[in-house]
C-alpha cells in the first residue's frame, strides 16, 4: 500500500486553467538557477511552456529526493505519489504542474515513459550515494540525463534512434561534467559520484575527499574522467550539425557550456574543492559567437 504524504503539492483541489498552469511552471523554472538555460530565448516561444512544464515536474521530484529532514522511506513515498499523479494526469490532473504536463504530453505526443525514467533516477539518488564503476554511472545517466535530451528532441520533432543516441552521449557528458565540478559539494552531502573502481585504480580514498586533498593521484583521476567525458561530448557532436533552427544553437551553446566546465576544472589545476567551476552569464556571448562556426572548435 502506498504511504500517504502530507506534502501540499499532492493535495490541491483547486482547478487551474492550462494558461495558469503553464504560468506557474514558468515562474518555478525561472526561480531556479541551472548551469545551462532552461527554456531560453533560443527555444521558440510556442515550445517554452512545454519545456517549463517538463522542468517543473522534474525539478519538484528532484526536490522530493533531496528534501531534508525526511527518512529514505518518506522520500520514496513522495516520489511514488508523484509517479501516481503522473500516470493519471492525462485523465485527472492534480495541481498546476500536472495540469500543464498533461497538456504537454497530449499535444506533443510525448511518451510518458521518458518522465517515468526521470523518477527512476531520483529513486536511485535516494537509495544509492556511491557508484562502483563508470558503467554504473552511465546506467544512472540513462535515467537522469538522457530522457531530458530525448524530451527536447521530441518537442522539436526529432524522433529517430540516430538523433536519440547522439543526444544521449551529450546528455550523459553533461551529467558527468556536473559530477566532476561538484565533487566537494556532493561529498558534503554524503554523495560520491567518482566511481569507486577508478578511485581505487588511481589511489584516491574517501579520506582524501574528506580532507580535500589535491594529491597527484586525485588530479590524475580527474584528468582521466575529464578525458572520458570529453570523448562523450565529441561522440554526440554530429547532432549539432544535424538539427536546424534555434535548436541547433541551443544545443551548441549547451555543448560549449559543458566543455567549458571541463576546461575550467583543468585550468584550475583540478581544484574542485575550493572553487566550484561554473558557466557564468559572461560566458554566454562567447558561446553564442562560437556556436556560429562549430567546426572551428570541434577537433575530433
Amino acid at each position: 500500500m502506498t504511504q500517504k504524504t502530507n506534502n501540499p503539492k499532492f493535495h490541491t483541489h483547486e482547478a487551474f486553467s492550462v494558461e495558469e498552469a503553464y504560468a506557474y511552471c514558468g515562474q518555478l523554472t525561472r526561480s531556479h538557477y541551472e548551469n545551462f538555460p532552461v527554456g531560453s530565448v533560443l527555444i521558440p516561444k510556442h515550445l517554452r511552456p512545454h519545456v517549463h512544464a517538463i522542468y517543473a515536474f522534474a525539478r519538484t521530484a528532484d526536490d522530493f529526493a533531496d528534501e531534508p529532514g525526511l527518512t529514505t522511506q518518506e522520500r520514496l513515498s513522495q516520489l511514488q505519489c508523484w509517479e501516481e499523479n503522473l500516470l493519471t494526469c492525462q485523465q485527472n490532473p492534480k495541481g498546476p504542474i500536472f495540469t500543464a504536463l498533461s497538456h504537454t504530453l497530449t499535444t506533443q505526443e510525448i511518451p510518458i515513459q521518458l518522465c517515468q525514467d526521470l523518477l527512476t533516477a531520483f529513486r536511485m539518488d535516494v537509495n544509492h550515494n556511491r557508484h562502483s564503476s563508470l558503467e554504473e554511472l552511465h546506467h544512472y545517466c540513462k535515467y537522469s540525463a538522457n530522457p531530458v535530451g530525448r524530451l527536447i528532441l521530441h518537442l522539436f520533432g526529432y524522433r529517430t534512434k540516430w538523433a536519440a543516441d547522439h543526444a544521449d552521449a551529450i546528455c550523459s557528458a553533461l551529467q558527468l561534467a556536473n559530477f566532476w565540478q561538484d565533487v566537494g559539494v556532493d561529498y558534503s552531502r554524503d554523495r560520491i559520484y567518482l566511481p569507486t573502481e577508478e578511485m581505487s585504480k588511481f589511489g584516491v580514498t574517501e579520506t582524501d575527499l574528506m580532507h580535500k586533498r589535491l594529491s597527484p593521484q586525485f588530479r590524475d583521476l580527474l584528468r582521466y574522467l575529464i578525458q572520458h567525458t570529453e570523448d562523450l561530448f565529441h561522440q554526440g557532436f554530429p547532432l549539432l550539425t544535424h538539427v536546424t533552427g534555434r535548436l541547433r544553437y541551443e544545443l551548441r551553446i549547451t555543448w560549449l557550456g559543458g566543455m567549458s566546465i571541463l576546461k575550467k576544472i583543468t585550468q584550475n589545476d583540478h581544484d574542485v574543492f575550493q572553487k566550484r567551476p561554473t558557466v557564468n552569464k559572461s560566458d554566454i556571448p562567447r558561446f553564442m559567437c562560437q556556436a556560429l562556426w562549430p567546426f572551428h572548435w570541434h577537433t575530433k
